[in-house]
């Protein structure tokens, strides 16, 4: 185990372990999500903290899950859907394009791939199943960033990414057992808690809990990952495996302590809005590919930087929409919705499409 997380084990879990189920979205609650759990060393002895995770199970006795099983654990964590999505609910819509570059169709012959710009959709937002979660609360991260192309045929792609070089876990039945551990595991509950003991053996899990980025100085300043694999497949029929990631032209900046204590609960909107009316803020869309030893079908793994990367684009966005609160309701960004010459690679990825689509159903729902 790594000295990172071994630290880890010994530090702050952030907000995820205070949240109980059922609870309202008023400030009191807010207030009282905010709370830290800290895990105290001798807990760490005691519950073997310190070792290694079984292994991944890949045969038929491995957990499982369903798609409604996943979005109710997600609600179970931060309440009942009313309006926004189970999870990244709060969230902003903006308008750009993407432009290929000239190595773009060596990867893929996907359609938007080919050259020429295509109209995008961008959907900004914060981890948290929360629609009013302040900006610099913990359970604002990661950052999201989801991407819908439109093509002039009509037919769209979606890519979805967050701050995160990684997932909390490998596959999506052990990222339901989380949630669910995390939303039976209310403050003061008798020790070892759910959350507890699931944390005490999967490291990757406590790791995504405790080093995730301090607050952006805005959404355009933060790189973002697509942590599922995908099939490439170019016109000639060669394939290669890889992960999206998205790179922003301003650098990576985190405010600075002061202006952490000044800033507003809503700070990334109301910075985001004003900064494409003065100019485009732009991002490099690229792909990481993959070795012969990588894993393309566990996200909880992070690739070795050393990897060979291929610049896909530009995206550029231009303007904010006029009713940002109607399309985050309206649309859908999945990561199952892929065009000839992108193929899913990672299982995780159906699952994830399926249970936005549940989700989606309960934010209509009545």
């Amino acid at each position: 185990m790594s000295r990172a997380l071994r630290r880890g084990w010994i530090c702050v879990i952030p907000d995820a372990m205070s949240i109980y189920p059922g609870a309202s979205m008023n400030p009191a609650t807010l207030t009282r999500r905010s709370k830290i759990f800290r895990l105290g060393l001798s807990s760490v002895l005691l519950l073997g903290l310190a070792a290694s995770p079984p292994a991944r199970a890949q045969d038929a006795a491995a957990p499982q899950t369903t798609p409604t099983e996943l979005v109710d654990a997600m609600n179970q964590l931060f309440g009942k859907q009313t309006y926004g999505r189970a999870i990244h609910a709060k969230g902003i819509v903006l308008s750009g394009s993407f432009t290929p570059s000239s190595d773009a169709r060596k990867l893929s012959k996907a359609t938007h791939l080919q050259g020429g710009k295509v109209p995008v959709l961008v959907r900004f937002s914060s981890f948290a199943g929360i629609p009013m979660i302040s900006d610099v609360d913990k359970l604002a991260s990661p950052r999201g960033m989801a991407i819908k192309f439109q093509l002039l045929d009509g037919s769209e792609t979606d890519i979805v990414s967050h701050s995160f070089n990684g997932f909390p876990s490998p596959t999506a039945a052990e990222f339901t057992q989380l949630l669910q551990a995390l939303g039976t595991s209310p403050p003061g509950a008798p020790s070892p808690t759910p959350a507890e003991k699931f944390l005490s053996t999967h490291p990757v899990a406590v790791a995504f809990l405790t080093t995730q980025a301090p607050p952006p100085v805005s959404f355009a300043t933060m790189r973002y990952f697509g942590v599922n694999s995908f099939k490439f497949t170019n016109a000639a029929g060669k394939t290669r495996f890889g992960r999206y990631q998205i790179v922003p032209a301003a650098g990576e900046q985190a405010l600075s302590n002061d202006a952490l204590a000044k800033a507003d609960k809503d700070y990334l909107e109301q910075e985001i809005v004003p900064r494409v009316a003065s100019a485009p803020v732009r991002f490099t869309l690229q792909v990481q590919l993959a070795e012969g030893e990588d894993k393309i079908d566990d996200p909880s793994i992070a690739w070795p930087p050393t990897r060979e990367v291929i610049k896909l684009g530009e995206i550029t966005i231009s303007k904010a929409v006029a009713d940002s609160d109607a399309d985050s309701r309206r649309l859908m960004f999945t990561p199952s919705a892929l065009l000839p010459g992108i193929e899913a690679a990672d299982p995780m990825i159906a699952m994830r499409g399926a249970s936005y689509g549940v989700s989606y159903g309960r934010r209509h729902t009545p």
